[in-house]
């Protein structure tokens, strides 16, 4: 087993997710630590804080030159931050040091770093956002299509009373909704420039560092702060909350899916489970199952960068490093978790007719709260609960059903009123209401 599963070779296409992998390797974080750098000195020549003709060297450099991530290792070890070696290889790689003593003009390694880190968290989320909203619509469609599906409730693992597959899946959906509704609120959060200086101050630049920080946010499509945020952690703890809450939702989903798919349970069948190396006859539930995995590790992960929040004075290290072992791995655990709930829903097949025969044991306790209120219209609630409770005792052991017992001692047909149909309540709408709002999800 490798150090990361996400990125190896045997089990990256279970945990990984190349899309949004590309965007935390060496080479991305270089990339975008130089366009940010091109970006500070064509801001600071603009308004006439390092000479024009650098800045806009330094600009193209920017777009041009190829760091080797390895040329940079040793030092990246011994300083714990890989921008002092790459600043020296670009401005040796420029061969022009009239200009390139210009380049990382009054900014810090941590503002370099958490504005490139922004620019690629920007991308994440678009990527996160646009898979979040297929997800949704397929819940929907399935929410719709299955509304009247009657299916057997469970609570505490126990057989309730009668709801329906649809809102079995818009209470896997509603949650998502409001999931997506908060991609704009986080993206806010974590989509801002660093420009604070060595210690939150800006003193290398003078009167200018204010008007630098906002033509460097202006530049780079990010939110100008206002101030630093070395130490204020606030933006990337919400964004890691919000991904542990999405993977926490998906895991429900894969949760539920994995005791609904149970041998003796049955009551969907997937396609694309995975096999036995011994058992030919097993379907194992993968995909739910890494779901769950998944939202158990983002736990972990989250509570890392949560107790990263407590950043002591200007810029802490330790709490800092502590984001960089966690937050990608947090970004790439929950794209492959959209991945797979999305693939997940296109292979659900609900099985009606094992619904129908968990919810009908030959019993028919599933109705002994309607057949309590039902009665309830003739005696006193509590007398009416007894009543019922009595008698299911007696179906269990006699085996009668519970409709011909009912019948007996307080008269009727009961066999139309408890009926999986007509003991739905709201799940059809419920599930038809979920479905027209995630088809407004854009």
């Amino acid at each position: 087993m490798p150090a990361s599963p996400l990125d190896s070779t045997l089990y990256g296409g279970l945990l990984g997710d190349r899309e949004i992998a590309a965007l935390f390797t060496d080479s991305a974080e270089i990339r975008a630590m130089m366009i940010v750098e091109g970006a500070l000195a064509r801001a600071q020549g603009a308004l006439g804080l390092i000479p024009e003709d650098s800045a806009a060297a330094i600009h193209r450099a920017s777009l041009e030159l190829q760091i080797d991530p390895a040329g940079l290792a040793e030092a990246t070890a011994s300083n714990a931050v890989p921008v002092p070696a790459l600043v020296a290889a670009f401005r040796k790689a420029m061969e022009a040091p009239e200009h390139a003593q210009y380049l990382h003009w009054g900014a810090t390694s941590q503002d370099i770093m958490d504005t490139a880190l922004a620019l690629r968290l920007r991308q994440t989320l678009s990527i996160l956002g646009g898979r979040l909203v297929s997800l949704v619509g397929a819940l929907g469609h399935l929410a719709e299509a299955h509304s009247d599906l009657p299916m057997a409730a469970r609570t505490y693992g126990q057989i309730a009373t009668v709801t329906s597959f649809g809102a079995v899946v818009a209470e896997w959906g509603r949650p998502l909704l409001r999931t997506h509704g908060e991609v704009a609120e986080v993206g806010a959060a974590v989509q801002r420039v660093s420009l604070s200086g060595a210690a939150g101050t800006l003193a290398a630049m003078g009167d200018d560092g204010q008007k630098v920080r906002a033509a460097l946010a202006d530049a780079l499509g990010l939110a100008d702060p206002g101030a630093s945020w070395h130490s204020d952690r606030g933006g990337v703890a919400r964004l890691a909350a919000w991904l542990c809450l999405l993977t926490g939702q998906l895991g429900k989903m894969g949760d539920d899916l994995h005791l609904m798919a149970q041998s003796g349970i049955a009551e969907v069948s997937l396609s694309g489970a995975g096999g036995s190396s011994t058992m030919p006859h097993k379907a194992n539930p993968v995909q739910p199952a890494l779901l769950t995995a998944i939202a158990r590790q983002m736990v972990g992960l989250n509570a890392v960068m949560q107790n990263a929040v407590v950043h002591r004075q200007q810029r802490d290290g330790a709490a800092w490093i502590t984001e960089w072992m966690s937050l990608p791995q947090m970004c790439v655990l929950a794209g492959r978790a959209l991945a797979i709930a999305e693939r997940l829903v296109a292979s659900i097949a609900p099985r009606a007719d094992r619904m129908l025969a968990n919810i009908d044991d030959g019993l028919g306790l599933i109705y002994a709260e309607a057949a309590s209120f039902a009665l309830a219209k003739e005696m006193p609630r509590p007398a009416a609960q007894d009543a019922v409770k009595a008698l299911c005792a007696e179906a269990v052991e006699t085996g009668t059903p519970l409709t011909e017992l009912l019948s007996r001692d307080h008269g009727g047909d009961w066999s139309n009123t408890l009926t999986p149909r007509a003991q739905l309540g709201t799940a059809p709408a419920d599930a038809r209401a979920f479905a027209l709002a995630a088809s407004a999800v854009r």
